[in-house]
This record gives structure tokens, sequence and C-alpha cells, in this order.
């Protein structure tokens, strides 16, 4: 295994070399545009293998930056792994780890903690302007505000389209129900706006697009313009939207010194968009995790390259901290590291024998150690409800695949190889005491945000029935308090909300 490390790093060190990479010179401090889509898979956008959607202006990121081919999600469903995009940390660690619906009972009040140092909080500490478009979806109550976590602007949606269509610009709701069809014209058109009017001072944009995630209406302009009905119409919109906003950097004359940052949230609903992995949204096969992940920095890349190295969502925190000069927080714990060391032919400083954990909402499923993959047994039980894939449900003993020679996870091999299964379940017998399992709060793991003071934090409403009556009218109560209009939150009534003071 440490020979074949050493020899796959060597391969990735001289393509970085290869790429002619300029870090090592001063450049001003550079502005950032994180672009995080929604359900975008492996394998649908053209420099990842789509052939029947064309995406010539994300490619021409690719093409002259980084593209890694082993970047994983924290998670395999949207709330958890934007958290772990914002923080730095495992969604587990961070408290955030459940697929938030302000629609159910047990969610309303639930969001990202306060006390969490957002991506936005580390450039506000070195002056950045800070903005937001798109889909929050880290809490929808006045305490979960991207206004509260770093953002000087917001313009976008609380949440997924299909627990609540309103729009905001700052708090002012100016759609109750968005148009879907204009979606991509609006966010690119605040996108372009805010590149000429600011771009004078280093700015941090968080672009998070809400499309492929269902529901989706192309433009008038792309009905029909690929192959792939009306989710590729909305991809290549998508891309013309990436498009105009290089545009505006080069019309600016920023965009040399502009990072661009294009990935997505997790895996795509379909399989056929996840290839050549097995596995979708909402399970912990790689088609779930692995996404595309593009870094894109003229100023100091000036040559495109591919990547093998791993990487995760944990990542892009200690990274962007580390170029901007600001420090990482002292008093917490972060899961991912710098990838600078890539740009000046280096090694990363995670160790080669750190595993990757692939935790479901509270249940760890997976551990991915070097090119070895185990699948912990589980029960119905544990799983949280969005996952529907059985393939894994109900397994007695670990399930072992080399991801070396089998991407589809398809050859159990862990008869082959006792003592690696015996070591990578002792790794997770230890991730779990620190990161906790199902109904089981870890020792590692920060508070989850609550805007009911007290309340139980219950991932999945099947288990919302273990929580004591008189506990449960008090959160009914409060949601009463707070949304008069709605009788019960499962009504999910459209509601203008105000920033708390």
């Amino acid at each position: 295994m440490r020979m074949l490390f050493v020899i796959l790093l060597a391969c990735v060190l001289a393509h970085v070399q290869n790429a002619r990479v300029s870090h090592g010179q001063t450049h001003s401090r550079p502005n950032v545009i994180f672009f995080l889509t929604d359900d975008l898979g492996f394998s649908d956008i053209s420099c990842y293998g789509a052939t029947k959607v064309k995406t010539p202006n994300i490619d021409a990121l690719a093409n002259k930056g980084i593209k890694f081919t082993d970047f994983h999600t924290g998670a395999s469903i949207c709330s958890p792994s934007r958290a772990a995009f914002l923080t730095g940390a495992y969604p587990q660690r961070c408290g955030l780890y459940m697929g938030i619906n302000e629609n159910r009972e047990e969610h309303w009040f639930l969001g990202l903690h306060p006390d969490e140092i957002t991506l936005a909080e580390q450039f506000k500490n070195q002056d950045y302007q800070t903005f937001m478009i798109g889909k929050w979806h880290l809490g929808n109550e006045p305490e979960f505000h991207p206004l509260l976590q770093g953002f000087d602007h917001y313009y976008g949606m609380p949440s997924n389209v299909g627990h609540s269509a309103e729009f905001f610009d700052g708090e002012e709701l100016i759609y109750t129900s968005t148009p879907l069809a204009k979606l991509t014209t609006l966010y690119t058109e605040r996108a372009t706006k805010i590149i000429k009017e600011h771009g004078g001072q280093p700015f941090f944009l968080y672009f998070a697009h809400n499309y492929p995630h269902t529901p989706y209406q192309a433009g008038k302009d792309f009905v029909g313009s690929s192959m792939d009905g009306v989710r590729g119409d909305v991809i290549q919109e998508l891309d013309w939207g990436v498009g105009e906003m290089m545009k505006a950097l080069e019309d600016a004359g920023i965009a040399d010194n502009t990072i661009v940052i294009f990935t997505s949230d997790n895996g795509p609903l379909k399989q056929q968009y996840a290839q050549p992995y097995r596995g979708t949204k909402y399970v912990s096969l790689e088609g779930g995790h692995r996404v595309p992940f593009i870094f894109h920095w003229p100023a100091a890349i000036d040559q495109g390259v591919e990547s093998e190295t791993p990487v995760v969502a944990m990542d892009l925190f200690p990274t962007l901290s580390e170029i901007i000069g600001e420090p990482l927080p002292a008093d917490r714990e972060f899961d991912g590291v710098s990838l600078m060391p890539l740009l000046d032919g280096k090694a990363l400083t995670r160790p080669e024998t750190q595993p990757f954990f692939y935790y479901n909402c509270e249940n760890l499923q997976a551990v991915r150690y070097g090119d070895w993959k185990l699948h912990l047994p589980r029960t119905g039980q544990q799983i949280p409800w969005w996952d529907k894939n059985k393939a894994l449900v109900n397994v007695k003993s670990p399930v072992l695949y080399n991801l070396r020679n089998d991407l589809h996870e398809s050859k159990d091999v862990a008869s082959e190889n006792p003592e690696i299964v015996q070591q990578m379940v002792r790794m997770a017998d230890n991730t779990r005491k620190e990161l906790g399992e199902y109904m089981q709060r870890g020792s590692g793991q920060r508070p989850t945000g609550s805007a009911v003071s007290g309340a139980p934090i219950i991932s999945n409403g099947k288990d919302w029935q273990t929580v004591d009556a008189e506990t449960r009218a008090t959160i009914k109560e409060e949601h009463l308090k707070r949304h008069p209009e709605s009788k019960k939150p499962s009504q999910g009534a459209n509601r203008k909300r105000k920033r708390s003071q």
C-alpha cells in the first residue's frame, strides 16, 4: 500500500509541475467565486464525460485550471454537504448532519449553529466584501440567516424550491413563487452586477445555484437546446451563466486574479449521470459523493492539469483561508487540509493513512482508506428516510471493495483481505465515538443550531415519537407563535422572515 501511494503521488506531482504553476509569485489578494451546483453528477458536464450536453464555459475553467477526479463531498444530500463546505468540518462535527426540511415538525427550528465560523466570516476578517447568491438551506428561522453568518449581501432562496418557493433580496421578499424559467437569468444578472460594481475591493461570492435540482425550467432561449430534455437544457443554461460571469470578470480586468471553484453539493438523482460510479444522491456509494471539482486561478495556474489526488469538501475552508492569509480558528477541529501545496508541486499535509468517512445523516455507513472502501453493516432503522437504496441494508458483515480496479463497487473482496477489514472496522468504531452514530452524540460533535431552547435534536420523523408529548406540544406552540398563519409545520405556508436584531 505504501509503495502504491508513493508511485501515485509521484505521478500526480509530476502532472502538477507540468502545469507550470506559479503560486510562488506574489499576487494581490484574489477575488474568490465558489460556484456550487445542486445534484450535479460526476458525468454531467462535458469535460467529465457528458455527451448529451455541451458545457464549453465550464470546460474552459478545467482546461486552464486543476480538474480533480477524486473529489468527495461531505454528504450525499443538500444541507449537510453545504455545512461541510462552509465550515471545513464533517457535517457530524459541526452539528448539521440532517437534510433540513422546514415543513417537518422535527426540523423547522434547526439550522447551522450561530457559533459556527463560516468561510464568509473568514473573508470578512480580511476585509473582503462577502456575497451570497442562491440556495442557503442551512436553516430557515431568523437565527440562521446568511446575513448572520458572515455575508454582507444575500440574494436567492432560503430552501429547496419544493419546500418553499420564496425568493429574497436581503431580507426583502421579492417573489412568493420564484419564476423558475428565469432563475438562472436572475442569478447571472446579480453575479455580473456584483463583479461590475465591487471589483475594486476583493470580494468573496458564494454562488449556490439551485439547478439541476428539481423542480426546474429552462429559459426560453434554452428550451430544446440539449439532447437530454429539460434537465440537459437547464445545465446548458447554467453553463451560459458561467460564461457571462467570466466575461464580466474579463471586462472588469480582474479575471486573472479571481479564483473560480466549480463543484456540486452531491451526486445526481439518476445513475446515468454518476457514471462510471455506482449510486446516486442519498447513498454512500461513490455516485452519491464523487462529483466534479475544478480549481481555476489564472494568476497562479497558467496551464490545465488533471489530478487524481483525493480531496474532500472540507479542504476548501483551509485552502481559501491560507490564500487570503486568515489563520484557522484555534478553538475547533477541522477535517480538511489546504490544497495549496499541490500548486507548489508538493504533497498535501494529510497523512496517507487518514481515512474518509461516509456518514448518511447520523449513520456511519462506509470508510475509505487508500484504494479500499468498506461498507459497514447497517439496519433499516439506522438509515435516514431519504436513503432509498436497499442494496446494503441488513448486511450482516462488512463489504470491502477496491476502488482502484472496481469503480462500480461490485466485487466484494472482504474474505480475501480480513486484516484490512479488521483495521477499517476499528477506524469506524473510533470515529463513532467521536462523531456519533444513530441516535448517539459523539464526543467531538459541536452543537446543532436550534431556534427553540432545549429542543431535542431528532433527524428523522420516524423517531419524533420518542420525544415526550409535553416537549412536542411546547415546540408546536413556539411554531404557532412565530408563524401564526400556519397551523402545522407541515403546511409550509409562505411567510416573510425578518432577521433577528
